[in-house]
This record gives C-alpha cells, sequence and structure tokens, in this order.
C-alpha cells in the first residue's frame, strides 16, 4: 500500500522530538511496541488516542509558553 501521510512539519528540526513524544505517549497509553507495530493494523481508535494526547500535551505547552510559565 502506497504512503498517503501528506503531513509536513512546519519546523523540520522539530520531526525528531515530534516522533519521540509520540512513541512515549504509546508507551504511555500501554503500546509498548509502537514503534514496530503496523500501523495499519491499530485501531482508529488506538491511533487517534495517541494522536489525541500529542495534540493535547502540545496545545498544554503553547498554552504554558504564551503565559510565560515554563513546565
Amino acid at each position: 500500500m502506497a504512503n498517503n501521510n501528506n503531513n509536513k512539519t512546519v519546523v523540520p528540526g522539530a520531526k525528531q522530538a515530534l516522533n519521540q513524544m509520540k512513541l512515549e505517549i504509546a508507551n504511555e497509553l500501554g503500546m509498548s511496541n509502537y514503534q514496530q507495530a503496523d500501523k495499519g493494523n491499530l485501531t482508529a481508535r488506538e491511533n487517534g488516542y495517541v494522536g489525541g494526547y500529542m495534540t493535547k500535551k502540545l496545545v498544554e505547552m503553547a498554552e504554558q509558553q504564551m503565559s510565560g510559565k515554563q513546565q
């Protein structure tokens, strides 16, 4: 199957950090083999949890940065 990923990283240097964050979140959610897993065989719910938690954490980080409070 062809890779239909059209997502582009706005800040190219952040790609590695985002991938690491994705793996950490998947691990927190109990998906310890997420990096090796065939994402096409995961349910939409499983993939959605990872993306949803990533978005939630990124929004929290941005809000803290905008308010002048760092973690």
